[in-house]
């Protein structure tokens, strides 16, 4: 069974988790845009690209400032070993993630609008 990073890690900070009330939850298991790649929950197999997650117990930054140590990391060595050719590269989950910001804005003017007149 493929794990999310908070199973990986055991941060309990996925929704509901045991840390999540204290240190909020990870922008990795909100981040709805990169939902099942690797056969994840949210952006739990792809949380290298998404800013803010957690490691060695702290807030790490944007994509830029973490990646390099992201690629040592033991979750994402164990991703990258389990999906072999499947697996997605960084440039295009960001593309995704920004495509996905963008359709949700839309969705939200679009809800909003009628409310407006």
């Amino acid at each position: 069974m493929k794990q999310n990073c908070w199973e990986f890690k055991k941060c309990g900070r996925q929704p509901q988790g045991q840390n999540a009330r204290h240190l909020g939850v990870c922008p990795a298991a909100a981040e709805e845009s990169l939902d099942e790649v690797h056969g994840g929950t949210n952006a739990g197999r792809a949380c290298w690209v998404v800013a803010g997650t957690l490691c060695g117990g702290k807030v790490q930054g944007t994509f830029g400032a973490k990646y390099k140590s992201c690629e040592q990391c033991d979750f994402y060595q164990a991703v990258r070993a389990e999906e072999k050719g499947n697996f997605q590269y960084s440039t295009l989950l960001l593309v995704r993630m920004r495509n996905g910001c963008a359709r949700l804005q839309a969705t939200d003017r679009r809800t909003a609008a009628p409310a407006m007149r």
